[in-house]
């Protein structure tokens, strides 16, 4: 059980309006791109956001996914929402660097109002050039939305600590928002943050034979069957952490991390 998905809808219904405030000031079309928007659960949050700010503008929303299980998710979370007959949608099954590549040698790059990329900043190969390019394509009153773990979580200190002794593949970066920052700061790009706090439960990884907890366990290693691959030394560290308070807090007998 995790607490992501109340926290993150506090933060669209407190801390968006602001964010979006001016996006479409003066402005027929509202344009929003979205990368990595998965099966859009979020995306539609963030459009009824934009809607409530701007009733009746025309909004474009395109977006950036690679997986084809998830735009098909999209496309059918779509056909049963209301309410959505101002808004084009498009999708583009590709990922946010083949986007990249394709709008370049196009040499037409179109601006947008609104560019979010939301917990997905871990699955991109150079970020720096990532975040440059995207923040290149923005217009007057433009804003990109990052959402990413933080430098503060338990996460942060797990893989900052175990990162170069788990199993890498080229799929995951170990990036949190203290990473993100810093890359921020030396391309001088000005940004504000906002911290979401959220806790998960854990106390699954620490049952002998838990599905649950065995796949809690991957998630919170980035490593596929880690419980069944992990060499024993590591496996024992990690366990042993995770029940540390510098990682994870001990409430009704439940560990969060």
């Amino acid at each position: 059980n995790s607490t992501e998905h109340q926290c993150m809808q506090e933060f669209m219904d407190k801390k968006l309006p602001g964010i979006i405030a001016r996006i479409g000031d003066k402005k027929s079309e509202i344009k929003i791109l979205s990368i990595g928007g998965g099966a859009g659960e979020i995306d539609l949050q963030i459009l009824s956001k934009v809607q409530a700010q701007y009733p009746g503008v025309h909004i474009n929303n395109e977006v950036v996914e690679p997986s084809a299980e998830q735009i098909a998710k999209y496309k059918e979370l779509v056909a049963k929402t209301s309410n959505l007959e101002n808004i084009k949608f498009a999708w583009h099954k590709e990922t946010s660097s083949e986007y990249q590549n394709r709008m370049m040698e196009k040499k037409e790059l179109q601006e947008w109002d609104f560019i979010h990329m939301i917990q997905m900043l871990y699955y991109v190969k150079d970020i720096p050039a990532t975040l440059k390019f995207f923040h290149s394509l923005l217009a007057t009153n433009a804003k990109i939305l990052i959402i990413i773990v933080s430098g503060t979580s338990g996460w942060r200190k797990l893989w900052k600590k175990y990162g170069p002794r788990l199993p890498r593949d080229d799929l995951c970066l170990y990036v949190t928002s203290v990473d993100l920052t810093q890359m921020l700061d030396k391309l001088g790009i000005k940004y504000e943050c906002y911290d979401l706090l959220s806790t998960m439960d854990i106390s699954d990884c620490f049952i002998d034979g838990n599905e649950n907890g065995d796949l809690l366990l991957d998630f919170l290693t980035e490593t596929c069957n880690f419980n069944s691959t992990a060499p024993p030394d590591l496996k024992a560290e990690i366990m042993k952490d995770l029940q540390e308070p510098e990682f994870s807090i001990k409430k009704e007998g439940k560990g969060s991390f």
